[in-house]
């Protein structure tokens, strides 16, 4: 995996054996500092709540986790670092529901190729339907 904080690269390989790249970039091509969700033990950008629960005033008692490193924690945060996790993971799920949907679409490229070259091939037969 490249070590660029300006961008990192992901290879995804499809059942054919195709492959393909998934790059994402930084907003601002510096590495991330601060906020809930980097974890301070490994700087992955991963940290999640594992539970919550409302707190005395404005806050919120949260136990955060990073899936990289396996690092937890146990803390009460303010309402406006709690926001700020959110909109962060709420950008993390716009992310991969992003991926998901290229990766979607180049395994249906790749099915279409196959079934073209399978009709190219008189492989498909009435009885196949």
């Amino acid at each position: 995996m490249n070590q660029d904080p300006k961008h990192s690269v992901r290879r995804i390989v499809l059942p054919s054996g195709k492959s393909i790249e998934v790059v994402r970039f930084n907003d601002d091509g510096a590495p991330a500092t601060g906020g809930l969700h980097v974890c301070p033990d490994c700087r992955s950008e991963l940290v999640q709540p594992v539970t919550w629960a409302e707190a005395s005033g404005d806050c919120w008692e949260l136990v955060l986790n990073c899936p990289n490193c396996s690092w937890c924690e146990e803390g009460v945060y303010s309402q406006q670092e709690v926001e700020e996790l959110e909109e962060r993971l709420d950008a993390g799920l716009a992310d991969m529901l992003d991926d998901l949907q290229r990766l979607a679409q180049a395994n249906m490229a790749d099915q279409v190729d196959r079934f073209i070259v399978a009709l190219d091939g008189d492989h498909i037969l009435p009885e196949d339907f």
